[in-house]
């Protein structure tokens, strides 16, 4: 009986060896066939049936699974309208590595080459950007405010970094040390050309220093209950963004105030930090590469940065203070 089942088992496996033999002879003999009537079966049509043959398979990769195993890094900048959105070193806190008013543009010295460079291809025809560091760290955005006609640093910035921003700067620019207890000045103090909001703590010779350099008129505010009222807004001559939980009523005073319209906003994907997320002057805005479209849009709607060229403005800045001086 073993004997009987080994060789029924021996028989089926040569009748399969069997089988595929004449099934391989077979397929050998159509394709030497197609190969003399047409073109092989790697071509576009056989001249047996005039069917189109299936394509070849590729062995490379699709698009699809390309993107897939292959991750693409971000775009360091982007333009959306007027807005330009970029990354300092992959952190979208602009607001905190740069200074940008109507007159001049402070950039983080030693920062990487990208960063500057967005800022002297939007701005360097029209206004310089000055790359500068204050008491030796690159948070200058921070620790300085200014407006188109001074700067004020704290105290703690060298006499080598003051001298350099003398020589960089334009003539009409004062700059001017103060000595404050609260040094990060951009935190304390927000200003355009014609109003600045402080902190309700600064000395009050701080505050005559902010009014007699920047030439302002200087109101102690809070932004939604926040005294740091340089982080929590952003102004320009032509409008402003606030902290989005700042009240109704709040936000009337403020515009009375400042003289210009108020819009509560977000910047960089729901960050309320306006001042450190992004710089703004009356032609001109960047912002961080995660703010979106929509707070893009709600920018360049109450900052007006569609309606006049930064040359119209420029000179109409320059009119000014040549009347002024006369």
């Amino acid at each position: 009986r073993e004997w009987r089942r080994g060789a029924s088992q021996r028989e089926r496996r040569q009748r399969g060896r069997t089988r595929r033999c004449t099934r391989d002879r077979t397929r050998e003999e159509h394709r030497g066939e197609a190969g003399k009537e047409g073109k092989g079966p790697s071509g576009a049509v056989h001249a047996g049936n005039g069917l189109q043959a299936p394509p070849v398979k590729d062995s490379a990769p699709s698009p699809s699974r390309t993107s897939r195993e292959h991750h693409h890094p971000r775009p360091s900048a982007t333009r959306s309208g007027m807005a330009t959105r970029l990354q300092f070193e992959n952190s979208n806190e602009i607001g905190v590595f740069a200074n940008l008013t109507n007159g001049y543009c402070l950039c983080a010295q030693g920062s990487s080459e990208n960063f500057n460079s967005v800022f002297e291809a939007e701005l360097a025809d029209h206004i310089p950007v000055v790359k500068c560091s204050i008491a030796g760290t690159r948070v200058i955005g921070r620790t300085t405010v200014g407006n188109r006609r001074g700067l004020l640093v704290p105290s703690n910035c060298t006499d080598g970094e003051l001298q350099h921003l003398r020589n960089s700067l334009p003539d009409g620019v004062v700059i001017q040390r103060v000595e404050e207890r609260l040094s990060a000045l951009g935190n304390c103090i927000v200003a355009n050309d014609h109003v600045a909001l402080v902190h309700t703590d600064l000395d009050r010779e701080t505050e005559d220093i902010v009014a007699d350099v920047l030439g302002v008129e200087v109101f102690r505010q809070t932004v939604a209950g926040n005294a740091l009222v340089g982080s929590y807004c952003r102004i320009s001559n032509q409008g402003g963004i606030v902290h989005p939980r700042t009240s109704v009523e709040d936000m009337e005073e403020l515009s009375a105030l400042l003289q210009v319209p108020l819009v509560a906003g977000t910047v960089n994907r729901g960050s309320d930090v306006l001042g450190a997320g992004m710089v703004v002057n009356d032609w001109s805005a960047f912002c961080g590469l995660d703010t979106t479209s929509t707070e893009i849009s709600v920018m360049e709607a109450i900052f007006r940065l569609n309606e006049a060229g930064p040359a119209a403005i420029v000179s109409d800045l320059r009119s000014s203070l040549m009347d002024q001086l006369t």
